[in-house]
């Protein structure tokens, strides 16, 4: 006999509280990885440059929060706990605390919305180191379908680019150029998993649900060998591009990203930021998702659709 689900398991990526925790948190990340010295202390001063710290512990627990009082409200009786892949609260220690308490069963989410394997097999890894960690009386962890163009994300997505959209002073909004962004990946991965694919439905949802004709889709952060092909054009190049075409703002919208962290507070809203202003053009950033009403009701639904034995 299936046992019932008894709990939600979130899942992020993690990240430095304190300045103190930074090395660590990236010799966690970089493990086994061959990274120059001279990146690794680039991205040391990416951390301090934000305020030392990443927010997506903080920002992940309010998500956890808010799911909790949706649970709640409608009778579930399930207990929503928070698992990082690389710092505190490890997967590995969220899934001993479950068992503890004596938790069998748990919706698992993912908190990312586009496949590739950085967001969805290595947090499943994750998720199966932590169990044999735990031994036998570990949860199973059940995860939930693909939720990249699900009508309440597009709706928590499309209000956060109306915001943005409406910081463009009203006589130049109509000239300005809207981006969406997400993290570059190797390209032969992104076409394997459906990476790109997923990108781009979400922005032409979330792009016409806001009332927005025209996007174009970039990508930020990438950290590969430079010799290896991955996801173009780069946020910057793409914001040189619209001013040369004319447009006097830029409103760039991080779709694939669900909370902020060091890939939103430096690469875009200080690197992206620059750019504009080296262009001469305006500079306006969509927040993303993070505790958005209907962000928090899509995480729901997606554990509702679980329990009744559905994929998102």
């Amino acid at each position: 006999m299936t046992q019932a689900f008894d709990a939600v398991l979130l899942l992020a990526f993690g990240g430095p509280t304190r300045s103190e925790e930074i090395r660590p948190f990236l010799d966690n990340v970089l493990r086994g990885r061959p990274v120059p010295p001279e990146r690794y202390e680039e991205v040391v001063r990416h951390y301090l440059e934000v305020g030392g710290s990443s927010p997506i512990a903080r920002l992940t627990e309010s998500q956890a929060e808010g799911l909790r009082s949706r649970l709640a409200s409608d009778g579930s009786g399930l207990t929503v706990f928070v698992g990082m892949r690389h710092w505190h609260p490890y997967v590995s220690d969220t899934l001993a605390t479950m068992a503890a308490g004596g938790l069998r069963r748990a919706v698992g989410i993912v908190l990312a919305a586009h496949p590739s394997p950085p967001s969805r097999e290595a947090y499943r890894q994750a998720v199966e180191e932590g169990r044999r960690r735990v031994g036998a009386t570990a949860p199973e962890v059940d995860f939930v379908g693909e939720w990249h163009d699900h009508p309440l994300l597009v709706a928590a997505l499309a209000d956060r680019l109306c915001d943005a959209l409406a910081a463009v002073p009203a006589d130049r909004r109509a000239r300005a150029a809207l981006v969406f962004t997400a993290h570059s990946l190797p390209a032969a991965m992104s076409e394997t998993s459906g990476y790109e694919t997923s990108l781009r439905r979400t922005a032409e949802l979330v792009a016409r649900a806001a009332g927005v004709p025209a996007w174009r889709l970039a990508w930020q952060s990438r950290s590969g060998s430079p010799r290896d092909p991955w996801l173009e054009p780069d946020v910057r190049d793409v914001i040189a591009d619209v001013a040369r075409d004319g447009s006097g703002d830029v409103v760039v919208a991080p779709i694939g990203f669900v909370c902020d962290h060091v890939e939103i507070l430096y690469d875009l809203d200080v690197e992206a930021r620059a750019a504009a202003r080296a262009a001469g053009i305006g500079f306006h950033r969509a927040a993303t998702a993070g505790t958005h009403p209907a962000f928090l009701d899509l995480l729901a639904e997606l554990v509702r659709g679980r329990l009744g034995g559905r994929t998102a």
